[in-house]
């Protein structure tokens, strides 16, 4: 089954001078379905801006995207934005209303997403009563209850502990197997993308285009103290600064 496509994508934002700025130039990658792509790039390169074309919360000027299947698509931010006055089965709920799902099949949703996140007992909870990494965790259920077909997730663990990042990285690694999600993930920690990826894919400054791609083939689970970690992310690092 074809995976993300990305041709030949440009954007440029007006600035507050009348010009133009231009972050994305012609980008195109293409990710296999099922596959775990991670985006890593400089502060600033446009690689939020890649996502939000992909999710449809923003156009291109220039160039398509194509998803697989029938296009069901979740997406993790950075921080969890719950609707703080709902509990978390009404934040599953909600995302269940925007994706047209029958209303007959929200509770099995709801429960076997809430399940699979290890939130069983709060359901009935409100996002103020629940830690950071518990509210990433409802972030998580809310994207996968509507059974996307991709999963965009934009630094989805920056501001984790690292203990509680590492529990989650597992996590989601164990769901991306069970599931056969088509997973592009953003972050800025090269060993978080090595542990997690099937390949890497590295932006420029912006205009941001790929200038390379890194197949991570040591066999998981892989840690952030490996020694393999440590030479792919010298590799990595290198391309970054070239």
């Amino acid at each position: 089954m074809p995976g993300i496509e990305i041709v030949d994508v440009s954007k440029k934002y007006s600035t507050g001078d009348g010009g133009k700025l231009q972050v994305l130039a012609g980008l195109s990658l293409s990710v296999t379905a099922g596959a775990f792509r991670t985006i890593v790039g400089p502060s600033g390169c446009g690689k939020t801006t890649l996502l939000h074309i992909l999710a449809g919360l923003e156009s291109p000027d220039e160039g398509y995207v194509t998803l697989p299947g029938d296009g069901q698509l979740g997406f993790v931010f950075q921080e969890p934005r719950l609707l703080e006055w709902q509990t978390v089965g009404e934040n599953l709920e909600f995302a269940l209303d925007g994706a047209e799902i029958p209303k007959s099949n929200y509770d099995d949703r709801i429960t076997d997403a809430i399940e699979t996140v290890g939130l069983s007992d709060f359901r009935d909870e409100y996002p103020r009563t629940l830690s950071g990494g518990m509210q990433q965790r409802v972030a998580l259920a809310r994207a996968l209850c509507i059974e996307p077909d991709v999963l965009l997730m934009d630094e989805p663990f920056a501001s984790l502990d690292e203990i509680t990042a590492r529990e989650l990285r597992h996590d989601l690694l164990e769901l991306w197997r069970e599931n056969s999600i088509t997973i592009l993930f953003v972050t800025h920690d090269i060993r978080e993308a090595i542990v997690l990826s099937d390949t890497i894919s590295i932006l420029s400054k912006k205009p941001a285009d790929i200038i390379a791609s890194v197949d991570i083939t040591s066999p998981r689970p892989r840690k952030l103290t490996d020694d393999i970690t440590g030479d792919y992310y010298q590799r990595i690092f290198s391309e970054l600064n070239s």
